[in-house]
Order: C-alpha cells, then sequence, then structure tokens
C-alpha cells in the first residue's frame, strides 16, 4: 500500500514539474521568433495580475501606450496579440482578412454553441451559415421598405409603452430589449411578440444575463484555467441559460416543420428547414438541427443587445445634454414636421445623423470585438504572428483613436460634421467591426437605430426623474458596455 501510495506520489511530482517546465517555456518563448512585444509574465498566470477583469479594454488601452499598436499580453499559459489604432485595426481585419479571419476557440464560447452556428463558429461551417443567413435576412426585408415598416409598426407600440408612464420615471432596460427584439423576432418566427408575454419576457432575460455574465471576471477566469469548469460559478449559469434558449428554438422549429410550405416560407426558420430539406440526402451538409438552433439564438441575441443598448445610451445622453436633445428635435420639426420618420430622412438630418452615430462611437459597445484566430502565419507591421494566435481587435482604441476623432473622450456630435454642418463619414468609424467578420446585421441595426431614435425624440422630450442632479454615465460589467442601472422620464411633446 506504502509502495503504492509512493509510485503515485512520484508520478504527480513529475507530471507537476512537467507542467511548470512547459509553463515557463510558454513564458519565454515570446521573446523567439520575433513575436510581438508585451508586459513581462508570471509563471502560471502570465500577465493576469495587471489585468482589470472587470473592464479588460482599459488595461489593453493603457497598455497599447507603452508597447504600440502590436503587442503582446498572456492570460495563463495563453498568448494573445493586441491590435490597437484604427490603421492597424484596419490593416488586419480588411486588408488581411483571410490570416486574421477565423474566430479564436474560447472555452465558454465553446460550450455554448460548440462551434456552430454563425457568431462563433468557425470554417467552412461559418462561410455556409454566413452565406445563407446574410441572403435569408435579405430575402426577410433587411434593407428593404419591408423591414422598415416593420419597424415602424414596432414603434407605435413602444411609443405607446412609453406614454402609459405619463412621464413618471421607469426603468426602460426591459421593454427597449422587447421592442427591438421584436423585429428579429419577426423575421425569425415571422410574427411579433407581445411585452408582456411571459416566454418572450424570460427569453430576454436569459439573453440579458448571458450577456452580463460573460464580461464577468469568473468567465475571465474558467476561459484562462477552463480546469476550474467543476466549479459551481457563472459559467454554469451561462451553459444552462444557453439550454433553455434551445429548449424553446427547438420547440419552436419543430411546430414550423408541422406547418411547412416549400412555396410559402414565412419565417428565417422555414427558410432554413427548406433547405434542410433539399439537403437531407446529403451527410455533409451543414443545414442540421444544431446548427439551426445556434444560428436562431445568435441572431435573437445580437439582434437585440447592441441596438437596444445603443438606443438606451441615446437616451441616456439626450438627459445629459438637454441643448443637443432640443437641437435633435428642432431638426426633426424642420424636417419631418409631424408626418412619419423614416430611414431616407437621415440624408436630410446631418446634426441627428451625428448624433446617432456619436452616440455608438461613445457608447463603445463591444470594445474588444469578439476574439479573432490567425488561420496561417503572418508577417504584420514587422512582426510574426504564428497561426492560431488568439487576436483581440482593440475596438476600443479605434472609436477612440485621437488621428481620426478630435477630443474621442467627450460626446461631440462634431466629431461627424464638417465646418458647415454636412455629415461625413468617418472610416474609424467601426462599432459593427469590419473585415470578414463584420456584423452581418449592420444595415439593419442602422436602420432600427435611426428610426426608433427619431420616432422617440419627436414624440418625447427625456429628462431624468426629479432630484437628479446629474446623469451618471459610467458603465456596467459585461460582454456589451451597458449604461448602469437608471430611471428616465419620457415627456410627451404634444
Amino acid at each position: 500500500m506504502d509502495v503504492a501510495y509512493s509510485v503515485v506520489t512520484y508520478v504527480v511530482l513529475a507530471l507537476t514539474v512537467l507542467y511548470i517546465l512547459k509553463v515557463l517555456n510558454s513564458w519565454t518563448k515570446s521573446t523567439d521568433n520575433n513575436f510581438p512585444p508585451g508586459p513581462r509574465c508570471l509563471p502560471l498566470i502570465g500577465n493576469l495580475h495587471i489585468i482589470d477583469l472587470k473592464k479588460p479594454h482599459q488595461t489593453l488601452m493603457k497598455l497599447s501606450k507603452i508597447y504600440g499598436s502590436v503587442f503582446s499580453i498572456q492570460m495563463g499559459m495563453k498568448k494573445m496579440v493586441v491590435l490597437a489604432g484604427y490603421e492597424t485595426v484596419k490593416d488586419a481585419l480588411v486588408n488581411h482578412a483571410e490570416e486574421f479571419g477565423e474566430r479564436a476557440r474560447t472555452p465558454i464560447f465553446q460550450k455554448m454553441d460548440k462551434g456552430k452556428g454563425v457568431i462563433l463558429s468557425h470554417g467552412d461551417n461559418w462561410k455556409v451559415m454566413r452565406r445563407f443567413t446574410i441572403t435569408t435576412l435579405r430575402d426577410f426585408g433587411m434593407g428593404k421598405s419591408s423591414i422598415e415598416q416593420k419597424v415602424i409598426e414596432e414603434c407605435a407600440h413602444l411609443i405607446q409603452h412609453f406614454e402609459s408612464f405619463k412621464g413618471k420615471p421607469f426603468d426602460n432596460t426591459m421593454i427597449m430589449n422587447a421592442a427591438v427584439a421584436n423585429i428579429i423576432v419577426a423575421i425569425l418566427l415571422g410574427h411579433r411578440m407581445d411585452y408582456e408575454d411571459p416566454t418572450f419576457l424570460r427569453l430576454l432575460n436569459l439573453t440579458n444575463e448571458n450577456v452580463r455574465l460573460l464580461g464577468s471576471p469568473m468567465i475571465s477566469l474558467y476561459n484562462i484555467f477552463p480546469v476550474i469548469g467543476f466549479l459551481p460559478g457563472n459559467h454554469r449559469t451561462i451553459v444552462n441559460n444557453v439550454k433553455e434558449l434551445y429548449a424553446f428554438i427547438k420547440n419552436t422549429f419543430v411546430g414550423h416543420l408541422k406547418d411547412l410550405d416549400e412555396n410559402d416560407q414565412r419565417s428565417f426558420i422555414d427558410a432554413f428547414l427548406v433547405r434542410q430539406k433539399k439537403e437531407e440526402r446529403n451527410p455533409q451538409s451543414y443545414f442540421h438541427n444544431k446548427n439551426l438552433t445556434v444560428v436562431v439564438r445568435n441572431l435573437f441575441s445580437a439582434g437585440m443587445e447592441t441596438t437596444s443598448t445603443s438606443l438606451r445610451w441615446g437616451l441616456l445622453l439626450m438627459m445629459k445634454y438637454p441643448d443637443i436633445q432640443e437641437k435633435v428635435q428642432k431638426e426633426i420639426t424642420r424636417v419631418i414636421g409631424s408626418a412619419q420618420p423614416n430611414y431616407n430622412h437621415r440624408t436630410e438630418m446631418p446634426f441627428t445623423n451625428a448624433v446617432i452615430h456619436e452616440t455608438q462611437r461613445f457608447a463603445d459597445i463591444l470594445p474588444m470585438s469578439l476574439p479573432h484566430e490567425t488561420t496561417k502565419d503572418v508577417n504584420f507591421k514587422g512582426y510574426l504572428i504564428p497561426k492560431g494566435t488568439y487576436i483581440i481587435p482593440l475596438l476600443s482604441s479605434v472609436l477612440h483613436d485621437k488621428t481620426q476623432f478630435e477630443d474621442p473622450e467627450q460626446f461631440n456630435p462634431n466629431h461627424f460634421l464638417d465646418s458647415e454642418g454636412n455629415f461625413i463619414k468617418k472610416a474609424a468609424f467601426m462599432p459593427f467591426s469590419a473585415g470578414a467578420r463584420v456584423c452581418a446585421g449592420e444595415t439593419l441595426a442602422r436602420m432600427e437605430v435611426f428610426i426608433f431614435f427619431t420616432n422617440l425624440l419627436q414624440k418625447f422630450t427625456f429628462r431624468p426623474p426629479s432630484g437628479v442632479t446629474d446623469v451618471n454615465l459610467n458603465s456596467g460589467i459585461g460582454l456589451t458596455t451597458t449604461p448602469l442601472p437608471h430611471m428616465i422620464c419620457a415627456i410627451p411633446r404634444f
């Protein structure tokens, strides 16, 4: 018994020594092969001790000022390369789209989606699902007047809800999520859902909770040390939430399958199921149920989160800067009057358009984008970045690039206006990322933000509750940059 115990002890010690040697080898390897520079690492934890896990992008912004636009950090044993500044991020994602176009494999995302779907998938699966998704979204109206009409109709429901508070304070988080989510729901399912529908509210709450937890320090630690997965924590909550979302989606597409008419496709799910039937004899087909459930969840989450968050920031900023709000309203009155705002009005409303763009720039909603990965060894900006390297395109550094925006730390619509007050496009406006992995729903999101924002500012003036003397622009913790919980007052203008 004692001999067996000793053998086990020696084996464990030997494996521990080998593990430490491997870590040390990884720790010093970055000095070889002209790898990008970065802060000195500690064994086992790498640079974990210097990273603010609540808001890691802020640490990376500071490090970029020390190490330049291409630098490395190490989280645990994993080397990562950070790309900072407009020119560098554009060069990587656009000019070297193939080399930087893969999605990094992150433990929590692998647990959630198993590499399927469209946002977090890889290789040919991603290419096929993305092509199908964009084509189908266009077939169901993305970028066309048909989807614009759905957005306008949803605005009417949202305005009615705002009116019900009669100018009294309310939290707009869930209602903004519901209104925006209903646009993608109408495409995915073929109909909108009622704001009070308990199933709808459950889906929104699950999605909100996951977005918040994905940016938590616990999840960062899990991604660095997945061995802690056996412990209870946020990673298990996220996976359980995803399972519940998938259960709803599966029940939904089973119902669609029963009533499927190839000649009358009413929704994204119908279109997928029709394609699935056509390829049912192809064992290599990507049109299987797993991809369907993940794609639908991807579109629901992405179609709701960033747009509703942009709008919530927009209303918060209007409360913070009432003079800017008044100027937007004057432009709405002059150009639209009491008529129904539509997306074409943006060409006649340079100030409102600039305010919306500046809101998305200032809000910095996805500061580190989603992680990329190199598909091959690449020589970039004088450095050799090996195949399979985890890449962080620091979008925050693009939206706050002083070479592109005069005063990036301040909310200033003049960033998107020339000296004569005309709207000007900025190439560094990258809230949707860029290159091969740019947001598939960017066209829809731009339309939604403009129509919702102008409709709300046409009908209401937004003010903080009585007694609130300063509007807090600090952000919460999460995968996306969201406003802190707050109350708003929607005062009818007419």
